[in-house]
Order: structure tokens, then C-alpha cells, then sequence
């Protein structure tokens, strides 16, 4: 009977010990790249005794509200400046930190229409997606390609306007904020005379490559690094950690170059 009782208890610590290890670390992720690129570490992570839950988003607004509120354990689906906004903002103010930096989405300018940045009219206008964190980006890239200058006192790039640009010989119309990001497609497809500036990851699900297909795109050294936010209380876990670790890794940084072809940069353990 003690044998018998004995072999009972070592079964039971077994079985409490693997129930231990059972958590599933929710973490949200807007499906291309960012959940393509979860799959692809799962088994990686498992193999590290981590199991994942990718929970996807087709927004901006809700991973980091869900994020706060204790609906997921973690988000990959943004890049630095949206994340310092909705962390700075006061009417949202989530305690969330920055675990680490994985890839770039370079965002590329297109036209239905328009074929070569020499053809685009005098006049035209550019749609920009309703997220005030890429204003600046989008405007800067026009910079970068001579078409227009910015503003060196720009207060806060995340209230933009038209005034901010002070050189603009095409005299070029842009479009703040009226379309939400996953409609940017939609606009592309609908406008043929305009230019949209798309973000990489819905230039591709709606079958846009950034290198064939865009007028012009930003370049590598991107300040707009996406990276895995998790609470304020989590910044030290570990298993968070090594989630980041394995998406920082070689294998997954390998992957997200030959998987995209240059539509997504990685940036390794860099940011």
C-alpha cells in the first residue's frame, strides 16, 4: 500500500507540475506579417516549453486597449511611434512597455493610374491613413524624394496639416486622416488619379508588392521599427522574454527575409 501510495503521489506532482506549464501566452498580432510570423516561431517556442495563442486584429485601435485591459498577454503589430502615442496620450495612457524591436514595414506610395513619380499631375491628392503616427513618416518620405519640403518647427507631428508642408511645387494634396489603414486598399483600387500611401502589411494582403508595385518606398533605415509590447508588470517576464528572443533569432529573422523579399526588413536585437 505505501508502494502503491507513493507511486500515486509521484504521479500527482507530475501531473501538477505539467499543468504548470500549460499557460497559454495570448498575444495579439494583425495577420500579415505579424501573425504569419508567430506561426512560424510556435514551434520554436514550444520547443523552449512555451505554448502561444495568436489572437488577430484587423485594426490598429483595439491590441493595445485589449492589451491593458488583461485581454492578451502581449501585441505585435506596431511600430515605436504609434506606440509612444498611445502610451503619451492622455486619454489613453496604457501601461504597456516596449520588449523589443523585430522588423520594419517599409510604407511605399502607389497610384492605380499614375506609373512614374514624373508623371504625378499638379494637384493631385494623397491619401494617408487616420493613424496621426504615420503623418510625419509619410510626409518625410515625399521629402526624402524631392517632391515637397517640411516644416522645421513642426510642434507636435502628430497634429499635421497641409500648413506644415512649405514647399510643395506640384502643390500636392494631402489627405489627413480621413481613411482608417485597413481601407487603404480599398482607396488604392477605388482612386485611380491619386496616390495612397499603404502600410506594408496591407499592401500585401491585398497582394501589393512594395518593391514591383510602388511608386517609391521607404528606405531601410526606418525609424518605424514594429516591435512586442506587453504590460508594465510583465517587463520582466520570462517567458516574454524568450518570445522575443526567438523572433529576434536567426531562423525567424531568415524567414522574414525570404518569405517577404524585402517587403519587411528584420532589425534583429537592434531595437
Amino acid at each position: 500500500m505505501k508502494k502503491l501510495l507513493f507511486v500515486l503521489s509521484i504521479l500527482l506532482i507530475g501531473l501538477l507540475a505539467a499543468c504548470g506549464n500549460d499557460e497559454v501566452i495570448k498575444i495579439g498580432a494583425t495577420s500579415t506579417p505579424h501573425a504569419e510570423v508567430l506561426e512560424k516561431a510556435k514551434p520554436i517556442l514550444e520547443e523552449e516549453g512555451i505554448t502561444i495563442e495568436i489572437e488577430e486584429y484587423s485594426d490598429y485601435f483595439l491590441p493595445n486597449l485589449d492589451l491593458d485591459e488583461g485581454a492578451i498577454d502581449a501585441n505585435y503589430f506596431q511600430h515605436i511611434p504609434f506606440f509612444e502615442g498611445e502610451t503619451t496620450d492622455p486619454d489613453k495612457a496604457y501601461d504597456i512597455v516596449n520588449l523589443g524591436g523585430i522588423h520594419i514595414e517599409p510604407i511605399a506610395i502607389y497610384s492605380k493610374g499614375i506609373t512614374s513619380v514624373e508623371e504625378i499631375p499638379e494637384g493631385t491628392e494623397v491619401i494617408i491613413s487616420r493613424n496621426d503616427a504615420d503623418h510625419l513618416r509619410v510626409l518625410e518620405l515625399f521629402e526624402a524624394e524631392g517632391l515637397i519640403k517640411v516644416s522645421d518647427d513642426i510642434e507636435d507631428p502628430l497634429t499635421l496639416s497641409q500648413e506644415d508642408i512649405v514647399e510643395n511645387p506640384l502643390n500636392l494634396q494631402f489627405l489627413f486622416g480621413e481613411v482608417n489603414p485597413e481601407f487603404l486598399i480599398e482607396a488604392y483600387n477605388n482612386e485611380e488619379d491619386t496616390l495612397v500611401a499603404i502600410n506594408t502589411n496591407y499592401a500585401i494582403e491585398g497582394d501589393l508588392k512594395p518593391l514591383e508595385d510602388a511608386l517609391f518606398v521607404e528606405g531601410e533605415e526606418s525609424d518605424y521599427v514594429n516591435i512586442i509590447a506587453a504590460r508594465a508588470e510583465d517587463k520582466d517576464n520570462e517567458d516574454l522574454k524568450k518570445i522575443v528572443e526567438v523572433l529576434q533569432s536567426e531562423e525567424i529573422q531568415n524567414f522574414i527575409i525570404e518569405k517577404y523579399d524585402g517587403a519587411v526588413v528584420p532589425v534583429g536585437g537592434n531595437n
